[in-house]
């Protein structure tokens, strides 16, 4: 297995005087990798450059071992992808439309077809599949481009908004869908998204660009530890005494509008709480570690982003 399927090296992208990546270096291991950004970061950008879709302006990259400038068809070759737009083409039914990708990858037409069957089998597709892609549902279109994605069996995919347009059972679907890839499979997959749910659910790893910058690039576990010395506490009683408590303990204490306590401790350990909890005779709390850990991360982050850069991202 490759130690690292993505490679970026001064990875730098411009439009004009429009700055959309800036010396992007970055090594990705394999795993489901999160890509989050607010819109206009440089995500898609990022992805494009990746695939060969844009020819970026300074700097380089590898996709699984491949350099993208000097193979460029080999670094696509063993890549899938799904963009946010829909890319069905009008009139084919979708077993015809991945038939046709798995053909466009360099099958032969009797083995794509075959591929195409068993992939869109994996995506939930049913009868469906005889139907032009025209005439799909949102959900039918997000798994007919995913199954695009996969027909050519590729060890890394790369996946734009998948779940852009979906209700919640749709969104769940697909996320379930995808988290297996890697578990299952054992075929990378990097999501782009702007929702944090989606990458927290299925995501081992996450990318942070803001403003055309790589920010954060790390493991989920380590940057929820980052944040492990806030948790949320929900008393079974006497709330504002527990607030009493911790607040001439010197814990910062925060009331949130569900009721329950946000603290700071001074230590991964919820052991201080638990003490004072004890001392002070207080009534039984269920102690979790902060739910939200990744979304404070993700607006310190963009906070710390916002310095005075020249262009804008795209």
């Amino acid at each position: 297995m490759r130690d690292v399927i993505i490679e970026a090296r001064g990875l730098g992208k411009t439009y004009g005087s429009q700055r959309a990546l800036a010396d992007v270096n970055i090594a990705v291991p394999p795993g489901t990798i999160g890509l989050l950004g607010p819109n206009g970061a440089g995500k898609t950008t990022f992805i494009k450059c990746l695939l060969n879709l844009e020819t970026p302006t300074t700097g380089t990259a590898t996709v699984l071992g491949c350099e993208i400038r000097a193979q460029n068809r080999a670094s696509r070759e063993r890549v899938g992808y799904s963009p946010e737009q829909d890319c069905h083409i009008p009139g084919m039914a979708g077993c015809e439309y991945v038939t046709y990708c798995g053909q466009l990858s360099g099958m032969s037409f009797q083995r794509a077809r075959q591929r195409a069957h068993e992939i869109l089998d994996l995506v939930g597709m049913g009868q469906e599949r005889y139907r032009s892609v025209d005439t799909y549902s949102t959900g039918m279109k997000q798994r007919v481009k995913l199954a695009q994605a996969l027909v050519h069996d590729p060890e890394l995919v790369i996946l734009d908004e998948p779940t852009n347009g979906l209700d919640a059972s749709g969104r769940e679907s697909i996320l379930q869908l995808i988290g297996s890839l890697w578990k299952q499979l054992g075929v990378s997959v990097m999501i782009s998204s702007h929702l944090l749910h989606d990458i927290e659910r299925i995501c081992d790893r996450v990318i942070i660009i803001a403003d055309g910058r790589v920010i954060e690039h790390e493991s989920m576990e380590v940057l929820k530890n980052r944040h492990r010395r806030i948790v949320e506490l929900t008393p079974s009683g006497e709330p504002e005494r527990f607030i009493s408590v911790l607040k001439n303990a010197g814990l910062p204490v925060e009331r949130l509008s569900n009721g329950h306590l946000r603290v700071e401790t001074p230590s991964e350990s919820a052991e201080p709480i638990l003490s004072l909890m004890r001392q002070h005779n207080l009534p039984p709390a269920e102690i979790v570690a902060n739910p939200n850990a990744l979304h404070e991360l993700f607006l310190q982050s963009l906070a710390a982003s916002k310095t005075p850069q020249n262009g804008n991202a795209a």
